[in-house]
């Protein structure tokens, strides 16, 4: 096993958390920083190895970024890493549904096993679960909490010149 990496990562939203491997790809992502020295014991706290995160986070809290590129190195099982790749077909500043993801990923009547593998999403933000709405149109379940959700699709909105659309 390739070594690991962790550091805080610093933002306007709230404190993340991240992790990368020996080579620089993503491992996770989490929306506390709270508990996150616990969550790989091994992975050893560095920021310089971690400061292109840092630098592609702090571009997107300043509209300057609208996507990321990260080699991403999710663990997970064959249908949450479809779901993950679908979520970062949502374009940036927009909004679909579970139900969306789900006719998108080749199963139409999977709208739930989609809200549970974006819950399983180890990197949120990075892949953008906060896109995804319940079919009504409101927010539902978020990692970091919806409070953080409406402030990262609020911010996506400011940046694109529009008003939050839940299902713009």
């Amino acid at each position: 096993m390739s070594k690991r990496y962790w550091s805080l990562i610093d933002s306007p939203f709230q404190k993340f958390a991240a992790w990368v491997d020996d080579e620089g790809r993503l491992l996770r992502f989490y929306l506390r920083a709270a508990g996150a020295a616990k969550v790989d014991p091994e992975a050893e706290k560095n920021s310089r190895n971690l400061a292109e995160v840092q630098r592609q986070v702090t571009q997107y809290a300043n509209g300057k970024r609208r996507d990321f590129d990260f080699e991403l190195a999710a663990e997970g099982p064959e249908f949450d890493k479809k779901v993950w790749k679908a979520l970062l077909t949502i374009p940036f500043g927009t909004t679909t549904s579970y139900g969306a993801i789900a006719t998108k990923v080749g199963s139409p009547k999977a709208a739930r096993a989609v809200g549970a593998a974006n819950g399983a999403n180890p990197i949120s933000l990075i892949v953008p679960c906060h896109r995804v709405i319940g079919a009504n149109g409101k927010l539902t379940g978020y990692g970091g909490g919806l409070p953080l959700k409406r402030k990262l699709l609020e911010h996506e909105a400011r940046v694109c010149g529009t008003r939050l659309d839940l299902f713009g």
